[in-house]
């Protein structure tokens, strides 16, 4: 047997468009792709706090909110001190924004705390 030349049961040239059920230019999606992506979607909201009140009422913005403070604590980016006398407060505000994919689906809630 030589082995330059392939097995016609390792090589197939071309998969017959008319049994492609999706859209070719999606690319292959794998059963564990497919989960991981329904598992997390359940998580997900779909609509953009305008203010802080908006996102406490919504149990997916308030755990996007609290990984956020738990970077803050992991990173030790900050420790809260007494206000001193001669000083002013630096002020806070948060930004609620949803990640999307290419497809314009949404793949994560992020919440950021900025000066």
């Amino acid at each position: 047997m030589d082995p330059s030349i392939p097995q016609p049961w390792k090589y197939q040239s071309l998969h017959p468009l008319d049994q492609i059920l999706s859209d070719l230019s999606t690319g292959v999606q794998t059963r564990s792709q497919l989960k991981n992506f329904y598992a997390f979607y359940a998580f997900l909201s779909e609509i953009e706090p305008k203010n802080v009140n908006e996102a406490l009422a919504d149990s997916d913005w308030v755990t996007a909110i609290q990984e956020e403070l738990h970077q803050f604590e992991r990173n030790k980016v900050w420790h809260i001190v007494p206000q001193p006398e001669d000083r002013t407060i630096i002020g806070t505000k948060w930004v609620f924004r949803n990640k999307l994919d290419e497809l314009g689906t949404v793949t994560r809630n992020k919440a950021r705390l900025v000066v």
